[in-house]
């Protein structure tokens, strides 16, 4: 598929709940936010391993992954998820996450290439805002 073709369809999202969390409440309101924002969104449903969750980005050839984790265990599972999306050369897909994650966490988050972080509380409107910005912003760049 060509870039400019490319450039036409929705933007493709994957939103991915990794390790053992079991709630996925929250990452079905963004899915479904998403959705009605004329994204196209693959949802991996629960206890996705960063290696599921990037060979899933690669198959599905996404633009977005989003992160959804509440267990606490995201300084162990993102650098992973970051370093093999990297790995199969998708540094270029923009990666937000969201959920559970202490203020303090939040730097070292984005020092590792997550472009934001949506804590508890934060709006869907603003989460589809911030990806069809930051989409645009990366369009424009090409």
């Amino acid at each position: 598929m060509s870039n400019n073709s490319r450039k036409q369809e929705k933007i493709r999202v994957l939103v991915a709940k990794p390790g053992l969390d079991g709630h996925d409440r929250g990452a079905k309101v963004i899915v479904r936010a998403l959705r009605e924002a004329g994204m196209e969104v693959i949802y991996t449903g629960l206890r996705q391993s960063p290696e599921m969750i990037v060979e899933a980005a690669l198959q599905e050839d996404v633009d977005v992954v989003g992160l959804s984790i509440l267990s606490g265990a995201h300084m162990d599972l993102f650098p992973l998820i970051m370093d093999g999306l990297k790995q199969k050369g998708l540094d270029h897909v923009l990666v937000v996450a969201g959920g559970i994650i202490p203020e303090e966490d939040v730097p070292v988050l984005k020092q590792m290439g997550i472009q934001e972080i949506f804590r508890p509380g934060a709006m869907t409107d603003d989460i589809v805002e911030f990806i069809k910005k930051a989409m645009a912003q990366r369009k424009r760049a090409d």
